[in-house]
């Protein structure tokens, strides 16, 4: 897991047919057109869709069909456009279309004039009505025009103008498949004028379409010996110390989107600006890559990454080591704490509910194991603490209260989240409704949290898991998981035995010391990035040492009430219905 960077030196290689990136003529475009109610994509609908495919500078395909938007068509875009109520009205609802119309786009590079204004539309489409948006690559026309164009050939870049410019054999009138019909001709007489500039492939073509700076051009050449591998970049700086690190399937393809203005945050160019050298790892799996990106942050800590850098930083639930044991928020974890939390008040949320749940003392005062002579609290007359700082409960009558919490935080007994439910549902009975959807957030919380450490513990505590999942080629990507941290990594591809490769990597993998605490002092991003590689349909189980499984009476049986909460928490009408 530790082999050295590769840093970027000596003369440039030669670059292969496949490094120097797609050909303009190999790319299928779907060049579109959308007519809408008109406004903005989250108020308005899609009245018409026109497309047309084309391919080495051919037409291979069309789709036009109109849209009912199941509103009427406003007058000032009847005008516009021709299409009246009338017209749609018997046309097929949007649902039917986008399923048809995405397959028609699958696999190529959508055009439009304005194409934010298409685009939204379709990715809000995507939203309401199915199929997650793909993010295809986009080209607009018009913005392609503005940067290919001189003010004197183009002094506006209208559809209409462009059209008539480059001689299109169809007019754009506002209809969809005209449009499109028209923007195709536009889309060929700009890459004859960007082919002139050396433009050839759909890299450069992307890239010019965005504003580049003079350091960001000028560095490209950082990225020409990267691999076309996946694994993990670093950009170093004058110093050579690590600015940025992150992953990726193709190397080199993501590292040089940085140099074309593929990444258009702020910070990024600015670390541009300073980056001298670029380093990289190859991996052998996306999930070593995961892993190897997660402690390149830990152990450099990049300023310009804003996430992971301190992966021992969160908060933790424990109880104390005292005789009358207490909740505390603390840095780092004990046996059976619960956590990580990201901020300090979501742990301060966490012990609230515990103490809810279970009547363990929630003052902090030290008290000692025998002559306690304090005063009683309001809560000890509200039945909700024994009272030990007074003498009324000695520490073995106590000892039940801190097993019980010790056996809810393991999974070993729910019966801490069914009290809380049985309080919500007598809220929610008095009728004290404000009440009770905070105590639903705080139970949902809680169960949350709770599930989280259960299942990650789970993993943590195995001394060694073997594990193997399909890589997409009919081989096997290989994962040896020591105490929750990723001890190998490998692939046995195509044709070659398994179990030989897992030996082999059994045999080299890192010796790992289980720490304290409840992940056996792994880092927790770690852990829950190899939990959700085991997880995955159709992850298999090699072997492993101790078997791998979540307790019966763990919160994760509370998933499906957690997600109603959620649900009920965004909606204030709905209810989170019976516990499990």
């Amino acid at each position: 897991m530790d082999a050295p960077a590769r840093p970027v030196t000596g003369p440039d290689p030669q670059l292969s047919f496949g490094e120097l990136g797609t050909p303009l003529s190999a790319v299928t475009f779907v060049v579109l057109d959308l007519e809408t109610t008109g406004g903005p994509p989250d108020s308005d609908a899609i009245t018409e869709i026109g497309a047309v495919k084309v391919r080495g500078g051919e037409v291979v395909g069309e789709f036009a069909t109109l849209v009912d938007p199941g509103v009427a068509v406003p007058p000032q875009i009847v005008s516009l456009t021709g299409i009246t109520t009338a017209m749609v009205r018997d046309a097929p609802r949007l649902p039917a279309v986008l399923g048809a119309f995405l397959e028609f786009c699958a696999g190529a590079v959508l055009v439009a004039h304005n194409a934010p204004f298409d685009i939204g539309h379709l990715r809000a489409a995507c939203r309401r009505h199915g199929p997650p948006w793909a993010r295809p690559a986009v080209v607009c026309t018009a913005r392609l025009g503005s940067r290919v164009l001189t003010r004197d050939e183009a002094p506006s870049c209208r559809l209409s103008a462009l059209a008539t410019l480059f001689h299109a054999r169809t007019r754009p009138i506002h209809r969809a498949l005209d449009d499109a019909q028209a923007t195709v001709d536009v889309l060929h007489g700009l890459l004859e004028r960007v082919g002139s500039r050396g433009v050839s492939t759909l890299e450069d073509l992307l890239a010019l379409q965005v504003e580049v700076s003079p350091a960001q051009r000028a560095k490209r050449h950082l990225a020409d010996a990267v691999p076309e591998e996946p694994g993990v970049y670093l950009f170093r700086g004058p110093g050579d110390e690590v600015l940025y690190v992150g992953t990726s399937r193709d190397l080199r393809r993501r590292v040089r989107s940085y140099f074309t203005g593929g990444d258009k945050r702020a910070r990024m160019k600015e670390m541009i600006g300073l980056v001298e050298r670029v380093d990289w790892v190859v991996c052998s799996t996306a999930l070593e890559a995961e892993v190897r990106e997660l402690r390149l942050l830990a152990g450099h800590a990049p300023r310009y990454n804003r996430r992971s850098r301190f992966p021992h930083r969160g908060w933790w639930v424990a109880l104390t080591d005292e005789p009358f044991p207490r909740l505390s928020v603390v840095r780092t974890p004990r046996a059976d704490a619960v956590g990580p939390f990201g901020r300090r008040p979501d742990a301060v949320n966490a012990v609230a509910a515990l103490q809810d749940a279970l009547p363990l003392r929630p003052c902090t005062q030290r008290i000692p194991a025998r002559g306690a002579s304090g005063t009683p609290c309001a809560l000890h007359e509200m039945g909700r603490c024994g009272a030990p700082c007074a003498g009324h409960l000695d520490v073995e009558a106590y000892r039940p209260v801190v097993a019980d919490a010790r056996a809810l935080v393991r999974g070993a007994d729910d019966t801490g989240l069914r009290r809380l439910s049985a309080t919500l549902d007598a809220l929610a009975d008095a009728e004290r409704f404000e009440d009770a959807a905070a105590h639903r957030d705080r139970l949902a919380d809680l169960a949350t949290a709770l599930g989280r450490v259960q299942r990650l513990s789970s993993v943590a505590g195995a001394p060694e898991m073997i594990a193997a999942r399909p890589d997409g080629a009919r081989g096997w990507d290989l994962a040896v998981v020591r105490h929750g941290r990723l001890a190998s990594a490998g692939r046995a591809r195509r044709g070659v035995p398994p179990m030989p490769v897992v030996e082999a990597l059994v045999a080299s993998a890192e010796t790992v010391v289980p720490g304290d605490g409840p992940l056996r002092g792994a880092p927790p991003e770690e852990v829950a990035v190899v939990t959700r590689w085991l997880e995955k349909p159709g992850t298999r189980m090699v072997r492993t040492t101790t078997p791998w499984a979540m307790p019966a009476l763990g919160a994760g049986a509370w998933a499906g009430w957690v997600g109603r909460a959620r649900e009920a928490r965004r909606d204030p009408v709905g209810a989170p219905g019976e516990p499990p």
